[in-house]
């Protein structure tokens, strides 16, 4: 049996060197901020280069990209600086997403195409590519896709928005089944409610007052309650063992 591993050493991320999408607010914020404080080297990428600026500043072991992941002709060569800027990548956090805002009938064509062109051709795309460097490097490394706990609900969000968090949920597993081979890790995480640029509005109107009220925890979350699960899933000596799995942070939610 292996000797007990203590937990700062179990969640030690030094010599990991990260790449975050959607960085520059939200989840993605707090993501490379977390990953930075246990050591890993990340680089924080979005659109907004401006707040990743700041990001950078603050975080020890923090390098700014400025990156659209739906400009797939551009995606290898973010890859090629971001390894550049901090070394050879070996963990992705696939965390940039929009929402849509309308149900099926009432969802414009344009609204359809970039919700799935960000939330699914980006994740397919630039995993893809960060696996294909790690196979023909024969390095190990993981892959941590966000995805939603409506992924399984629906009713609970917009149509297009769940429809890409399934999506996502099922890529993983299909990228875990044919990655494990080449000792490359790929999870999910499912958020519930949480606060953040996306969410705060709806949460401070009377439909996300109503949705908390009937949440078995009677909250939403904050940012900071997904710092165990990332964690978990970055560190390949915590779930060295896991691949395939999704990660349901939500205050119970999907129970209700």
């Amino acid at each position: 049996m292996a000797d007990v591993t203590p937990a700062g050493a179990l969640f030690d991320l030094t010599g990991e060197v990260a790449l975050v999408t959607g960085a520059s607010s939200g989840l993605g914020w707090r993501f490379a901020q977390v990953l930075a404080a246990h050591g890993a080297r990340v680089v924080a990428a979005a659109r907004r280069t401006d707040r990743l600026a700041g990001l950078a500043s603050a975080t020890p072991g923090g390098f700014p990209l400025a990156m659209d992941v739906t400009a797939a002709a551009g995606l290898s060569a973010a890859l090629d600086a971001a390894e550049a800027a901090a070394g050879p990548l070996t963990l992705l956090v696939n965390n940039a997403g929009i929402a849509g805002g309308r149900r099926i009938v009432d969802t414009p064509e344009e609204e359809w195409e970039q919700v799935q062109k960000t939330n699914v051709d980006s994740v397919w795309r630039l995993s893809r590519l960060f696996a294909r460097r790690l196979i023909a490097q024969k390095r190990e490394g993981a892959v941590i896709n966000i995805a939603s706990l409506v992924a399984g609900r629906v009713g609970l969000s917009s149509a297009s928005y769940a429809v890409s968090k399934a999506a996502v949920l099922h890529m993983t597993r299909a990228q875990a089944f044919e990655w494990a081979r080449h000792g490359i890790r790929v999870n999910a995480i499912s958020p519930g409610y949480i606060h953040s640029e996306m969410t705060d509005a709806f949460l401070a109107g009377e439909a996300g007052r109503a949705m908390i009220a009937r949440s078995p925890q009677r909250r939403a979350g904050d940012a900071s309650d997904l710092d165990g699960a990332l964690l978990l899933l970055a560190s390949r000596r915590a779930s060295g063992f896991m691949t395939g799995a999704d990660i349901a942070v939500d205050g119970g939610h999907a129970l209700a």
